[in-house]
């Protein structure tokens, strides 16, 4: 099989490249000054084994692959506020044999939150859900780094409608000889319902900045406290806490200091969009359809879109005032 990655970022790039470092073969999709950087000096990826420079081909856009293969694995790693785009173009390439990528190849989506599968299926035949557990840091065009250890990272892969198949089997194969935990399993929507629980800081983090503190915790609380009993409200399952624990502990240790995360980064790479939409937004959606206020997740929606549109620096609100427009927001004192 033939991985192609399309949105080599923080996540793409550690996925390709360690499954290039196993011996699979990688196409890196990028654009703009990243595409450039890994065309000229090679993707620069730092994991706990130390650097290397990988020098994979590098694509834009389908046309620049020619026709697509039928072995060919699509893995769609773009945040979700650039899925349709990327679904519509890789969705129309044409595969050697007849017939388009949608109608023939599989596509994983590899990003936070739950709706890229919706929309994939939307259009895509073969549609697998990841739920990705992998700190990972992008911050200069062609360097990425992914410290954990003794795993790069945990892959959790499934059916998006349920259920596994021998196709998803031989992916997650791939991806433990090249260093990640890839548990297959039949309910993968589960844990990634259970992984936006823990998303719904990355706006807080973004616009208060990543390093600790009580109140920035009080505040996550408030969000995640919203968020299960809008699942409860609209029957919606989730990984437990344990479950997690299980699945991660002595596997994904990252080493001390303070990370961004993925809004974070976002926001410290001018890009103009953060996936707040999709994440905080996805509370509010099922909110409004279940009758179950959501003001946390509100504000801190609108407050990441803000920054993203108006290029504000991440960290530049002081978590006093986020909590304020919450509280103001949820009717506190």
């Amino acid at each position: 099989m033939r991985y192609i990655i399309i949105g080599a970022g923080a996540v793409g790039a550690t996925i390709g490249g360690r499954l290039a470092e196993s011996g699979r073969e990688v196409v890196l999709v990028a654009r703009g000054a990243h595409a450039e950087a890994l065309r000229t000096s090679g993707l620069r990826l730092t994991t706990a084994d130390g650097e290397r420079v990988h020098r994979l081909p590098v694509a834009t856009r389908p046309a620049d692959l020619g026709e697509l293969r039928p072995d060919d694995v699509l893995f769609l790693t773009v945040k979700t506020q650039d899925a349709v785009a990327a679904l519509d173009t890789w969705g129309a390439a044409e595969v050697a044999g007849g017939g388009t990528a949608a109608q023939r190849l599989p596509l994983l989506c590899a990003q936070n939150g739950v709706e890229s599968e919706r929309l994939a299926l939307r259009r895509f035949a073969r549609v697998y859900g990841v739920c990705v557990w992998l700190p990972s840091t992008f911050l200069e065009p062609g360097v990425v780094s992914a410290l954990c250890s003794p795993l790069t990272g945990i892959l959790h892969l499934g059916r998006a409608a349920g259920g596994a198949d021998r196709r998803i089997r031989e992916v997650a194969a791939d991806l433990d000889r090249a260093g990640f935990g890839a548990p297959v399993v039949e309910d993968v929507m589960r844990w990634k319902y259970a992984k936006l629980l823990g998303n719904l800081g990355n706006a807080i983090q973004a616009t208060t900045g990543p390093e600790p503190d009580p109140a920035k915790a009080a505040l996550m609380l408030r969000a995640v406290h919203e968020a299960k009993a809008v699942f409860g409200a609209a029957g919606i399952a989730y990984a437990s806490e344990a479950e997690q624990s299980a699945a991660r502990d002595g596997k994904v240790e990252q080493p001390a200091g303070i990370r961004g995360g993925s809004s974070w980064q976002s926001l410290a790479r001018g890009t103009g969009s953060v996936e707040a939409d999709y994440l905080n937004g996805e509370i509010c959606l099922l909110g409004r359809l279940h009758g179950v206020p959501t003001p946390v997740n509100e504000v801190l929606r609108h407050a990441a879109n803000i920054f993203a549109r108006e290029s504000l620096p991440p960290g530049a609100m002081s978590v006093a005032d986020l909590t304020a427009l919450a509280d103001e927001a949820a009717g506190r004192p």
